[in-house]
């Protein structure tokens, strides 16, 4: 990638929760991103448990509340620079990182990234897409 690039980031934040700066979600997006794409646009919106139950339930039909949702717009046309939508839901990345002990920043660092890689593609509905997956968050983390 050349150092021309450019990404864009929407941040919402619907959460009350403290979360990451927009400078750390751009380091952790284009982390993520350097090696695909010259420019693009993401939009992150944090939220809290109601919020993201209900997009989980509606989009996955998975009951609950979950940590990081991606919505790809790989059928936009292909001229758009709109990668996609990820939906992090503050309050489940914050508990998981306590039971983890390591770092809120950390963990939702982890979530940017996972989400991201998602929008370009990456899967773990297999073992070894799983495998490919996690090995790539970690090189990027």
């Amino acid at each position: 990638m050349n150092n021309t690039s450019h990404i864009t980031i929407d941040l919402q934040i619907a959460t009350k929760q403290p979360v990451p700066t927009q400078a750390q979600f751009e380091q952790w997006v284009n982390a993520a991103i350097q090696v695909h794409l010259q420019d693009a646009e993401i939009c992150i919106r944090l939220v809290d448990i109601p919020e993201i139950t209900t997009l989980n339930e509606t989009y996955r039909k998975k009951k609950g509340a979950t940590n990081v949702l991606s919505f790809s717009y790989h059928d936009m046309p292909d001229e758009t620079l709109l990668l996609g939508d990820i939906v992090i839901c503050a309050d489940v990345v914050i508990q998981e990182a306590k039971k983890q002990n390591i770092s809120a920043e950390s963990h939702f660092a982890r979530m940017v990234i996972h989400g991201t890689l998602h929008l370009l593609g990456y899967d773990h509905d297999t073992d070894e897409k799983a495998n490919i997956l996690v090995t790539t968050v970690r090189k990027l983390l």
